[in-house]
């Protein structure tokens, strides 16, 4: 009679932790896969951003009544004028920076750049002096 033998070969548990840590592959990312990702990084930043263009105006814009009717009078800027000759034309006494300054706020103007034919408002503190 012959024999034959039968065994069963069982991995250690050493042997079969390095066939699963091989074949455990790294995350990889397809090209839109890394787009979404970036999107949704970057979502929170563009939802603070548009909030802030969208609700911004908003500061700018109120109800209040103004400044009073006899608090300025008003100045028609001649052509070649700017706001330091004009501040200097309706306050001689005064810092013309400040005059500038107060001229500035008075009409909400963006810069210090005027066009010909505007009327500004003239803080009734420098019209006085003229």
């Amino acid at each position: 009679m012959t024999a034959i033998g039968y065994t069963t070969s069982v991995p250690s548990p050493a042997r079969a932790t390095r066939a699963v840590a091989r074949r455990a592959t790294r995350l990889r990312l397809t090209v839109r896969g890394r787009r979404v990702l970036a999107v949704l990084a970057a979502l929170p930043a563009i939802i603070a951003l548009s909030a802030a263009v969208l609700g911004g105006g908003a500061a700018l814009a109120s109800r209040d009544a103004g400044a009073a009717a006899g608090s300025f009078s008003t100045v028609t800027v001649a052509p070649g004028d700017t706001l330091w000759s004009i501040a200097e034309e309706v306050a001689p006494g005064h810092d013309p920076r400040d005059v500038v300054d107060g001229i500035v706020r008075l009409n909400g103007l963006d810069s210090v750049l005027v066009q010909s034919g505007q009327n500004l408002a003239i803080p009734a503190a420098y019209d006085s002096d003229h």
